[in-house]
C-alpha cells in the first residue's frame, strides 16, 4: 500500500442547523468499517498549543507501535505523517493536512508512521486516540526539518517553538525506525 492509501482523512457526518451542530466524533463500528479493519484504542491524549508550536515528529517502535486518530477541537493545525518503515516503498514520504475545529476532519495515522503538527492558531487543542499506551522506552522522534524528508511547514516565522526533545531529534537516516 502507498502512503496515500494508509494515511487517511476521516470526515464525520455533521448535523447542523440554526441551533448549532452535532456529530459523532468516534463510533467504533462506523470507524472500523470505514478503515476496513478493527482498531482498539486504549488511550486518549489532549494537548494545547500556542501558535507556531511544532510537536513532533513522534512515533513508537514495536512491540507497542501506536496508530493514532487525530482531531482538532479548537483552532487549527498543519498535521503531518511520515512513513518510517524501511521496507516500505513510501519510506521517508510525508503527507500534510489541515485539521481544524471548523472542518472537523480527523487524521488516521497507522503504525509505522511518525506524526507531528504545527499549531496555526493560539490556543489550539488537539485530541488523539492511540492504539497502544505511551511506552517511554520505545518512544522515538525525527527532526521536523530533516532535509531528506523535505516537509514544507506553513510557518508564520522562521522557526517554530520546539521542545528540547524535538529540537535535538535525529534525522530519519540516523533514527531507529521500523524494519
Amino acid at each position: 500500500m502507498s502512503i496515500d492509501e494508509e494515511v487517511r482523512v476521516y470526515e464525520p457526518l455533521v448535523h447542523a442547523d440554526e441551533r448549532g451542530s452535532f456529530y459523532e466524533s468516534y463510533n467504533e463500528s462506523v470507524f472500523d468499517v470505514w478503515l476496513g479493519r478493527e482498531v482498539r484504542f486504549v488511550q486518549d491524549n489532549h494537548s494545547t498549543s500556542a501558535r507556531d508550536v511544532l510537536r513532533g515528529l513522534h512515533y513508537q517502535l514495536p512491540p507497542e507501535a501506536q496508530a493514532k486518530l487525530v482531531r482538532v477541537t479548537r483552532g487549527a493545525v498543519f498535521d503531518v505523517a511520515v512513513d518510517v518503515r524501511r521496507s516500505s516503498p513510501s519510506f521517508g514520504e510525508w503527507r500534510g493536512f489541515e485539521l481544524s475545529e471548523s472542518n472537523r476532519r480527523q487524521l488516521w495515522i497507522p503504525e509505522g508512521y511518525a506524526h507531528g503538527f504545527l499549531a496555526l492558531t493560539d490556543g489550539t487543542e488537539v485530541q488523539y486516540k492511540t492504539s497502544e499506551p505511551y511506552a517511554p522506552g520505545l518512544d522515538r522522534a525525527i527532526r521536523w526539518d530533516d532535509p531528506g524528508i523535505g516537509i514544507v511547514w506553513p510557518l508564520a516565522k522562521d522557526l517554530p517553538m520546539l521542545s528540547v526533545k524535538d529540537g535535538s531529534a535525529p534525522t530519519l537516516a540516523e533514527a531507529e525506525v521500523f524494519d
